[in-house]
């Protein structure tokens, strides 16, 4: 008989939820949604909305991880389990490289970005190891995942924590961007707040998370859903909290269309070394972000390979159950992603089919059978129909934003795609 292996608790699975949820987009989006919104209220319906949507894949998630509760892999599973394999298979291929290593990637130059005032020498080596030793501490078994996890999603907390006590502490200064009048009528109807929202649906990413690592999960019937629920309400919290700071310590105009707000916002109120604080404070915070994702991401990788012979050598797993291959994949692509100067370009053209393959994962409960022991999403299927709808357009907003970028993403997956008919799948879906 084999002896069982460590499963980590809800609030190791709840620190993993908020750690992928929380990266640079709260710290970012206000910005550009000031250009077109600047009402107070009409901005926290944005973050409000974003957190109703995110509840709603929450609440799906929860009932289809704990219907699949033995296995991991997330959208992979529950995509080929409910509509069909090779659509599970597009999800995995996607999520290889834009679901993960782009966004380990990308927070790794957003980190670089937030320390380069610091001149720090060698801050690209400093990078490239941190995302080295983030695998390492992977690669192991999923206690040194759970402590490493849990360690620096309190230096996120921590931090965050401290920016709001700080932020609604102090008196605003004479000029400010809240605005509680009524001209939100105006806004809340308009395109621009719906070009608004996509910024927040992106800040919003990562709600799922947990789902992806069910089977690694003690008791994940009663604590997937509970990590799942609790970790997006208190995301949630934290962005409306978050935006009230941002406006109450800056005007509108040295935000508007600017990516640091956070930085702006403090800088403006207490002086530049604040902002240079809190630049160090978010560049470091990115670090359980980094984490929750090479976490996350090899445990779909590893799934799909269980089931087809051409990525059979990512399958195995060490006598811990850790994927160890799938992860060294992934930081193998994370760290070329990292040296070419392609990364917008990937996550522009992989932001239609993410959102595609995201809102394919929702569709899969419609077709899931709902056994007594599966956490009985609330109001279904009329909650998971909203999500679809809101979800199409949005995809609609990116293909007429971006219709190149979109198709040429798209296509590149379709291509990936015709790797699924190389050999025959072997053996059935567990």
């Amino acid at each position: 008989m084999s002896k069982p292996f460590h499963k980590i608790s809800w609030l190791t699975a709840l620190a993993l939820v908020i750690s992928n949820m929380v990266g640079t987009g709260v710290f970012t989006s206000l910005g550009y949604q000031l250009l077109a919104v600047q009402n107070t209220w009409s901005i926290l319906l944005l973050w409000m909305l974003g957190g109703v949507l995110a509840l709603i894949g929450a609440f799906t998630f929860a009932e289809l991880g704990t219907h699949y509760h033995d296995q991991s892999g997330g959208d992979y599973v529950f995509i080929s389990k409910g509509l069909h394999p090779f659509l599970g298979y597009l999800t995995a291929w996607v999520s290889l490289v834009g679901g993960f290593s782009a966004p380990v990637a990308i927070a790794g130059k957003a980190m670089e970005a937030y320390l380069s005032p610091f001149d720090i020498p060698y801050l690209r080596v400093f990078t490239v190891m941190l995302i080295v030793v983030i695998g390492l501490l992977h690669s192991f078994s999923l206690r040194h995942s759970s402590w490493f996890q849990n360690a620096t999603t309190v230096v996120k907390i921590a931090f965050i924590g401290v920016v709001l006590a700080v932020g609604f502490w102090v008196a605003p200064p004479a000029v400010n961007s809240l605005k509680w009048n009524n001209s939100y009528r105006g806004e809340v109807f308009t395109s621009a707040f719906a070009v608004s929202l996509l910024y927040v649906t992106y800040a919003y990413t990562g709600w799922n998370a947990a789902a992806y690592i069910v089977s690694e999960i003690k008791d994940p019937r009663r604590n997937l859903p509970k990590a799942l629920l609790l970790g997006t309400l208190a995301v949630t919290v934290i962005y409306v909290c978050l935006q009230l700071v941002f406006l109450k310590l800056a005007a509108p105009g040295p935000l508007s269309g600017q990516a640091d707000v956070a930085v702006i916002a403090f800088a403006n109120r207490f002086g530049p070394t604040a902002g240079k604080w809190i630049s160090i404070g978010i560049a470091f915070q990115l670090v359980a972000t980094m984490s929750s994702y090479v976490w996350i991401g090899g445990r779909i990788t590893s799934r799909m390979a269980l089931d087809f012979p051409l990525w059979r050598f990512f399958s195995q797993q060490n006598a811990h159950h850790i994927p160890v291959r799938a992860i060294w994949l992934q930081v193998a692509i994370t760290l070329g992603l990292l040296f070419t100067g392609t990364l917008q370009q990937v996550l522009l053209c992989t932001s239609f089919v993410l959102q595609l393959m995201g809102t394919l994962a929702v569709a899969s409960l419609l077709r899931t059978p709902r056994h007594p022991n599966d956490f009985p999403s609330p109001f279904r299927p009329w909650l998971q129909w909203a999500y679809i709808v809101f979800s199409v357009g949005v995809l609609i907003f990116i293909a007429n934003d971006k219709p190149v970028e979109s198709f040429v993403g798209l296509g590149i997956v379709l291509v990936g795609g015709l790797t699924y008919f190389v050999r025959k799948r072997e053996p059935a879906m567990r």
